[in-house]
């Protein structure tokens, strides 16, 4: 395994890290066991993990007579906070978020931890001016500052 590979004990943390709204998370396996705890959510991550289950369980059993996929992400809203969770088969990650959080960018994030910890390509972070002008040039530095090429031009 390289040394860069997103592991299941560091998915929730790396979310955290993605996101200042995330206040807490954690990843579950397939069985529904914690496989993943966020630094801050330790003390609440039975607790966190048991209502991310139950929260898909009930979700699953709302939309079951669908003619549809089970749902793979949800967000609850509350008034101190929200819960996003996104799932695949193998992994669900759930997060409790401050109420501010941007529901398309949290479960983006979600998404992106869960690709990046089932062999995806890693998650790049943008840095300010200022941090950038604080690291050396090198190629790859440079390479990031590239112009983003023009959508539906030739």
């Amino acid at each position: 395994m390289m040394a860069d590979t997103l592991t299941p004990e560091r998915a929730a943390e790396r979310l955290c890290e993605l996101s200042v709204d995330v206040r807490a998370a954690v990843l579950l396996d397939a069985a529904g066991s914690l496989a993943g705890v966020s630094e801050e959510g330790r003390e609440d991550a039975r607790a966190l993990g048991e209502l991310a289950r139950r929260l898909f369980e009930e979700v699953d059993r709302a939309t079951r007579d669908w003619d549809t996929e089970p749902p793979e992400q949800v967000e609850v809203q509350v008034p101190g906070g929200a819960v996003f969770a996104s799932r695949t088969p193998r992994w669900t990650l759930a997060a409790v978020a401050k109420r501010g959080a941007l529901s398309s960018l949290m479960l983006y994030d979600l998404r992106a931890v869960l690709g990046e910890l089932e062999g995806g390509p890693p998650i790049t972070r943008s840095v300010s001016a200022e941090e950038r002008a604080s690291r050396p040039a090198t190629e790859e530095l440079a390479a990031e500052e590239l112009p983003m090429p023009e959508l539906g031009g030739e």
